[in-house]
């Protein structure tokens, strides 16, 4: 018997701000083999260690403006004064190879997402509490207190979405989260949607 991939899945991963999906979404492509992440292209400014090209594309408002006009983006959102969106080139080629794509993406976008591609696997992400999640923001040290207190108020509207998602994590503890993110989506390589059994001596129906 062949097992051969039809479709690569598309894995969307959505959370608050401070929550961390971006280290959990760093951490399970080191354990997930063939695993295509998705860069992202922003309008903010690089954070401290974050390289251009592998944690987002920087660009300028006029040209992420020029690809979002150019139907160029899968997805794109506007969070906390910036611009955000997912390249549709890169996402279509390495779906239709059979590979399984990670995203890392807000609920906005998810929300895109899901009805361009029903058939995504949608993840979401929360920290055990609104206090915690409170605290790892200010131990970024990467915002002010009045950007903290924005992005507290947007985290509470978001988290009054995860019920449109079809799994939930919560980040207690970093190893355990990537452990569970990694699972479903070993999981969702082998639901029989995704795949098309070849025998050598009989005919399987699609």
């Amino acid at each position: 018997m062949e097992l051969i991939k039809r479709r690569g899945a598309l894995v969307v991963v959505s959370a608050p701000s401070g929550a961390g999906k971006t280290t959990l979404c760093h951490e399970v492509r080191r354990l997930v083999p063939d695993l295509f992440y998705s860069v992202s292209y922003t309008t903010r400014l690089p954070r401290p260690g974050e390289v251009n090209g592998t944690d987002f594309h920087f660009v300028s408002e006029a040209e992420f403006l020029d690809m979002r006009g150019r139907d160029e983006l899968a997805e794109w959102a506007e969070v906390h004064g910036n611009y955000y969106g997912t390249p549709v080139k890169a996402l279509e080629g390495a779906l239709s190879h059979g590979l399984d794509v990670l995203l890392d993406i807000d609920t906005h976008g998810a929300r895109q997402l899901r009805q361009r591609y029903p058939e995504a696997v949608s993840i979401f992400v929360m920290a055990p509490s609104m206090k915690e999640l409170a605290a790892r923001l200010r131990e970024r040290n990467s915002d002010a207190p009045v950007e903290i207190a924005r992005r507290l108020t947007r985290a509470r509207e978001e988290i009054s979405a995860w019920r449109q998602y079809d799994y939930l994590i919560i980040n207690r503890d970093v190893k355990e989260a990537v452990d569970q993110l990694a699972t479903v989506i070993q999981a969702e390589r082998w639901r029989t949607s995704r795949l098309t059994l070849k025998f050598p001596d009989v005919e399987v129906p699609e």
